[in-house]
């Protein structure tokens, strides 16, 4: 677990010399000789016998690290969540709870299922689903509850685990961007029924497009990965033959090749995220008006996505400062849509911390090699109207 002194030391980012305005992104993936030596290995000889090579190696690595027994790669996060809903029997007229705030990724296997899914507000701290407010909603159609790992922030999973046990009903996480953070000394994805991540070019760590699914539960694994095979099971004695109808959202020997080099990375790459966070969180102390990821007591942040949230007496919107930033040539994205204000979902007007907080919350540039003066350029500009705001 990464010492929480660390976060606030950023004197070994790189400097650079330019000072035009060249385009700082919001991610991009940190590819080294490493990644293009596995790559090139699987390319010439990950075949035949060695098809799955990189596979194979690329989940026990990933199960090592999360600490959990089973892992399988996928062809991305949405992927394994769809397999393991599948797995449990997911169906038309259940019903699973999930926060507001998300990706639409950690639902759309809900619906694709045939299931509901039921949006419970956020913590106005955290952004995670609030444990509050879950068991309002809780009824015999409920089969899951899927807390998701909001940027990195990491979900009250003591509580989410009482409620579970009191009604027998599995935690789901959504780990997709919680790489790095722990809960109680734990990583977390190794505290739910199962687990999700995702590896897409955005992500801590990538295969380019990617997932996979985690669990300690044998049975699941053994489900998921017959569910994966299109319905084969490596047991029977007839080939190709299919017990029942499945999927294929496998993932590729090449792109495992990649996630191979990049876990071996992991450490560094979350180290430098951490870093990023924190120069950002540093910058800004002295401004109460603006806020960002929360690190409790008790947990580390894999600080994935590095979040500035303005606060309501700054009147400054996510909208304006995202424009702000791009006349500058400097990528950031709006917090995530509340999921209910989607065209196809009912709005649950009542998740109001949700629908407020996206008004005024932006994501911001913390890629592996970003330099201090894009830092201080991106943050610059966020300084200049909080100066504003402050006079």
């Amino acid at each position: 677990i990464m010492n929480k002194v660390e976060i606030h030391n950023l004197t070994n980012l790189p400097k650079k010399s330019n000072t035009n305005l060249v385009e700082i992104p919001l991610s991009k993936p940190s590819i080294t000789d490493k990644e293009i030596k596995y790559i090139n290995d699987a390319l010439k000889d990950g075949w035949a016998d060695k098809k799955n090579y990189y596979v194979k190696k690329f989940e026990e690595n990933l199960a090592r690290k999360i600490g959990v027994r089973f892992a399988v790669a996928t062809s991305s996060c949405t992927g394994a969540l769809h397999l393991g809903l599948a797995a449990l029997g997911l169906k038309e007229g259940d019903e699973v709870i999930v926060p507001e705030t998300s990706w639409i990724a950690s639902v759309s296997p809900i619906k694709h299922l045939g299931a509901k899914p039921i949006f419970v507000d956020i913590c106005e701290d955290s952004w995670c689903i609030n444990p509050k407010l879950i068991e309002k909603v809780i009824n015999a159609k409920t089969r899951a509850i899927i807390p998701v790992h909001l940027y990195g922030n990491v979900c009250e999973l003591g509580e989410l685990k009482a409620i579970s046990k009191r009604h027998s009903i599995p935690i789901i996480e959504d780990a997709a961007e919680g790489l790095g953070s722990y809960y109680s000394g734990r990583h977390v994805g190794s505290f739910g029924l199962f687990s999700v991540f995702s590896f897409h070019g955005s992500k801590t760590i990538t295969t380019g497009e990617g997932g996979a699914l985690l669990t300690n539960n044998e049975a699941l694994y053994e489900k998921v990965k017959i569910l994966n095979e299109h319905g084969r099971s490596s047991k029977s004695n007839k080939q190709y033959w299919p017990e029942e109808l499945g999927y294929k959202f496998k993932i590729s020997n090449l792109q495992a090749a990649l996630g191979c080099a990049q876990i071996e990375r992991c450490e560094e790459i979350i180290g430098r995220k951490r870093e990023i966070l924190g120069f950002y969180k540093d910058y800004f102390s002295q401004y109460s008006s603006i806020s960002f990821n929360p690190e409790p007591e008790g947990t580390v942040n894999g600080a994935w996505m590095p979040t500035a949230v303005f606060s309501k007496e700054s009147g400054i919107s996510a909208r304006s400062m995202i424009k702000d930033l791009g006349a500058n040539n400097i990528d950031a994205r709006s917090f995530f849509w509340p999921l209910s204000s989607l065209n196809f979902f009912e709005a649950v007007e009542e998740n109001i911390i949700s629908r407020d907080i996206q008004k005024r919350a932006i994501n911001l540039p913390s890629f592996f090699d970003i330099t201090r003066e894009d830092l201080i350029r991106v943050c610059s500009i966020i300084e200049s109207r909080l100066k504003n705001v402050n006079k």
